[in-house]
Protein backbone atom coordinates (compact mmCIF):
# COMPACT_ATOMS: atom_id res chain seq x y z
CA UNK A 1 0.00 0.00 0.00
CA UNK A 2 1.33 3.28 -0.80
CA UNK A 3 0.36 6.62 1.85
CA UNK A 4 -0.76 8.68 -1.03
CA UNK A 5 -3.26 5.96 -1.89
CA UNK A 6 -4.85 6.41 1.57
CA UNK A 7 -3.53 10.27 2.31
CA UNK A 8 -5.92 13.18 1.02
CA UNK A 9 -5.33 16.94 1.28
CA UNK A 10 -8.62 17.36 3.82
CA UNK A 11 -6.56 15.31 6.40
CA UNK A 12 -3.29 17.49 5.98
CA UNK A 13 -2.59 20.79 8.02
CA UNK A 14 0.33 22.68 7.78
CA UNK A 15 -0.68 24.86 11.15
CA UNK A 16 -2.21 22.68 13.84
CA UNK A 17 -2.48 24.75 16.90
CA UNK A 18 -2.95 22.51 19.69
CA UNK A 19 -2.13 22.69 23.67
CA UNK A 20 -1.50 19.15 24.21
CA UNK A 21 -1.42 15.91 22.27
CA UNK A 22 -5.14 14.50 22.64
CA UNK A 23 -6.10 18.44 21.65
CA UNK A 24 -3.67 17.39 18.68
CA UNK A 25 -5.24 14.14 18.17
CA UNK A 26 -8.96 15.23 18.46
CA UNK A 27 -8.24 18.34 15.58
CA UNK A 28 -6.99 15.45 13.54
CA UNK A 29 -9.32 13.17 14.11
CA UNK A 30 -12.19 15.97 13.04
CA UNK A 31 -10.48 16.53 9.63
CA UNK A 32 -10.93 12.69 8.98
CA UNK A 33 -14.16 12.90 9.80
CA UNK A 34 -14.85 15.91 7.42
CA UNK A 35 -12.72 13.69 4.62
CA UNK A 36 -15.09 10.60 4.74
CA UNK A 37 -12.47 8.06 6.51
CA UNK A 38 -13.82 8.46 9.84
CA UNK A 39 -17.47 7.70 10.01
CA UNK A 40 -18.01 7.78 14.16
CA UNK A 41 -15.99 10.56 15.24
CA UNK A 42 -16.41 9.60 19.03
CA UNK A 43 -15.54 5.32 18.54
CA UNK A 44 -12.10 6.26 16.59
CA UNK A 45 -10.62 8.97 18.72
CA UNK A 46 -11.13 6.58 21.78
CA UNK A 47 -9.34 3.82 20.07
CA UNK A 48 -6.94 6.22 19.25
CA UNK A 49 -6.48 8.16 22.91
CA UNK A 50 -6.60 4.65 24.21
CA UNK A 51 -3.90 2.79 22.49
CA UNK A 52 -1.64 6.16 23.53
CA UNK A 53 -2.22 5.58 26.91
CA UNK A 54 -0.36 2.23 26.18
CA UNK A 55 2.54 3.85 25.06
CA UNK A 56 3.63 7.01 23.75
CA UNK A 57 3.24 7.22 20.13
CA UNK A 58 6.35 10.03 20.32
CA UNK A 59 9.10 7.63 18.44
CA UNK A 60 11.81 10.15 17.83
CA UNK A 61 13.53 12.85 15.96
CA UNK A 62 10.45 15.01 17.09
CA UNK A 63 7.72 12.87 15.37
CA UNK A 64 4.32 11.37 16.99
CA UNK A 65 2.35 8.61 14.98
CA UNK A 66 -0.77 8.06 16.38
CA UNK A 67 -3.01 5.39 15.32
CA UNK A 68 -5.89 3.22 15.86
CA UNK A 69 -8.35 0.79 14.55
CA UNK A 70 -11.59 0.74 15.37
CA UNK A 71 -15.63 0.21 13.63
CA UNK A 72 -15.83 4.31 13.43
CA UNK A 73 -13.53 3.88 10.81
CA UNK A 74 -14.36 3.83 6.77
CA UNK A 75 -11.60 3.50 5.01
CA UNK A 76 -7.69 3.21 5.55
CA UNK A 77 -6.61 6.83 6.13
CA UNK A 78 -3.71 8.69 7.23
CA UNK A 79 -3.85 11.99 8.66
CA UNK A 80 -0.24 14.57 8.67
CA UNK A 81 0.04 17.60 10.57
CA UNK A 82 2.39 20.24 11.74
CA UNK A 83 2.24 21.97 14.66
CA UNK A 84 2.25 25.75 15.11
CA UNK A 85 4.42 25.03 17.93
CA UNK A 86 5.62 22.08 19.65
CA UNK A 87 3.70 20.15 22.19
CA UNK A 88 5.10 17.59 24.90
CA UNK A 89 4.54 13.63 23.87
CA UNK A 90 6.30 12.05 26.25
CA UNK A 91 8.51 10.75 23.45
CA UNK A 92 11.21 7.99 23.56
CA UNK A 93 13.91 10.99 22.70
CA UNK A 94 12.35 13.31 25.64
CA UNK A 95 11.84 15.73 23.01
CA UNK A 96 8.73 17.78 21.95
CA UNK A 97 6.88 16.82 18.76
CA UNK A 98 6.00 19.11 15.82
CA UNK A 99 5.45 16.45 12.77
CA UNK A 100 2.24 13.88 13.64
CA UNK A 101 0.94 11.35 11.52
CA UNK A 102 -2.64 9.30 12.75
CA UNK A 103 -3.30 6.31 11.06
CA UNK A 104 -7.05 5.32 10.67
CA UNK A 105 -8.04 1.86 10.33
CA UNK A 106 -11.36 0.03 9.86
CA UNK A 107 -11.29 -2.75 12.29
CA UNK A 108 -11.98 -5.52 10.17
CA UNK A 109 -9.04 -4.47 8.44
CA UNK A 110 -7.18 -4.39 11.26
CA UNK A 111 -4.59 -7.76 10.83
CA UNK A 112 -1.35 -5.83 9.67
CA UNK A 113 -2.41 -2.88 7.66
CA UNK A 114 -1.63 -0.09 10.22
CA UNK A 115 1.98 -1.76 10.93
CA UNK A 116 2.46 -1.92 7.04
CA UNK A 117 1.86 2.14 7.12
CA UNK A 118 3.39 2.03 10.45
CA UNK A 119 6.75 0.40 9.56
CA UNK A 120 6.81 2.89 5.89
CA UNK A 121 6.63 6.01 7.84
CA UNK A 122 8.81 4.68 10.48
CA UNK A 123 11.65 3.63 7.62
CA UNK A 124 11.59 6.81 6.45
CA UNK A 125 11.96 9.02 9.13
CA UNK A 126 15.38 7.62 9.76
CA UNK A 127 16.51 9.93 6.57
CA UNK A 128 16.81 13.62 7.85
CA UNK A 129 16.27 14.51 4.37
CA UNK A 130 12.55 13.32 4.41
CA UNK A 131 11.89 15.05 7.76
CA UNK A 132 13.47 18.08 6.81
CA UNK A 133 11.27 18.06 3.17
CA UNK A 134 8.02 17.59 5.43
CA UNK A 135 9.15 20.04 7.62
CA UNK A 136 9.78 22.41 4.70
CA UNK A 137 6.54 21.43 2.57
CA UNK A 138 4.02 24.71 2.24
CA UNK A 139 1.28 22.96 0.40
CA UNK A 140 -0.74 20.24 1.34
CA UNK A 141 0.18 19.26 -2.53
CA UNK A 142 3.86 19.21 -1.63
CA UNK A 143 3.25 16.91 1.44
CA UNK A 144 1.46 14.29 -0.69
CA UNK A 145 4.91 14.69 -3.20
CA UNK A 146 7.08 13.88 -0.56
CA UNK A 147 5.30 10.98 0.71
CA UNK A 148 4.86 9.62 -2.61
CA UNK A 149 8.65 8.49 -2.53
CA UNK A 150 7.59 6.08 0.04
Amino acid sequence: MKLVEIISKETIDLSLDADDKEECIEKMVEKMVKSGAVKNKDTYLQAVLEREEKGSTGVGFGVAIPHGKSEGVAAPALGFAKLARPIDWHSLDGYPVSIVFLIAVPEEQAGNEHLQILAAIARKLMHEEFRNQLKEAKSPEEVIQVLETI
